[in-house]
């Protein structure tokens, strides 16, 4: 395969540490642009110069180098597919296989990493988001489905530096620990409101006939939709209380209040 050329302009910068280190292959790279053997030279003979990685955002035959943190060239991506979606209300279009998951994709090509990898099988919930308002597990959703569809994840709850109500009662009711498995606990949290809110029946809910407007949700009824997402530090209570005070609109007392 012929090796991949590209003819950017060099600048003042980049002509002095190619005299520097190549001043054998200044005018070539001047005249034909600049190879990626020449940049690999160039690593190797700057000993892996700070400026030398500098450049690697700069320059485009440097953003697409072996070991750069840049995405993934399209030629080597296998089964590849491009898939447009709104992620957290903005417009996003990537290039993926079409066998990654919509964790792997938010995580890997869009940087959205509050949607954390646990048991990567869809039984601990900590990889919980909402596609068009709904919770689903990421880790078992192809990214590929999500064409034009919306995805919000924990990143876009928040309104600029106003946390959402399940945010601000989490963090009143100590509803973590480690934190891990708080963004999926959060997500879940909020889609659970709109489900009561729709009067969507769960497997504790008294009678499933009846009802037909929003439910109220008592302790068992949140324990119950909340029990696809485990928290190894057992903050259960927290989380109950937390989710009662939002879906009440009423303050929760504490449980530290109760303690000593």
């Amino acid at each position: 395969m012929a090796e991949e050329t590209q003819h950017p302009d060099l600048t003042d910068e980049e002509k002095k540490l190619f005299e520097k280190y190549m001043p054998e292959d200044l005018q070539e790279i001047i005249a034909s642009g600049m190879q990626r053997r020449h940049f690999l030279k160039l690593v190797t003979l700057s000993g892996g110069s700070l400026l030398v990685f500098q450049l690697l955002g700069r320059h485009p035959v440097f953003a697409n180098a072996p070991g750069t943190s840049n995405a993934i060239k399209a030629a080597s991506i296998e089964n590849g597919v491009k898939v447009t979606f709104k992620v957290n209300g903005a417009r996003k279009m990537i290039e993926l296989d079409s066998r990654m998951t919509l964790l792997d994709a938010l995580r890997e090509q869009l940087e959205l990493t509050g949607s954390k990898k646990g048991c990567d099988h869809g039984q601990c919930g900590a990889c919980t988001v909402l596609v068009d308002g709904r919770r689903v597990l990421s880790c078992l959703t192809l990214a590929a489905t999500c064409e034009g569809k919306s995805v919000t994840t924990i990143e876009g709850l928040a309104n600029g530096d106003k946390l959402h109500p399940m945010q601000a009662a989490f963090v009143k009711h100590d509803g973590f620990q480690c934190g891990y498995c708080t963004p999926g606990q959060i997500c879940s949290a909020v889609a659970l409101m709109k489900e009561a809110e729709n009067g969507e029946a769960s497997y504790v809910t008294t009678d499933v006939r009846s009802k037909t407007q929003a439910i109220q949700l008592s302790d068992e009824e949140i324990r119950e939709r909340m029990s696809g997402n485990i928290c190894r530090c057992g903050a259960y209570p927290n989380i109950v209380a937390a989710i009662k005070e939002v879906h009440t609109g009423k303050g929760v007392a504490q449980t530290w209040q109760f303690t000593g």
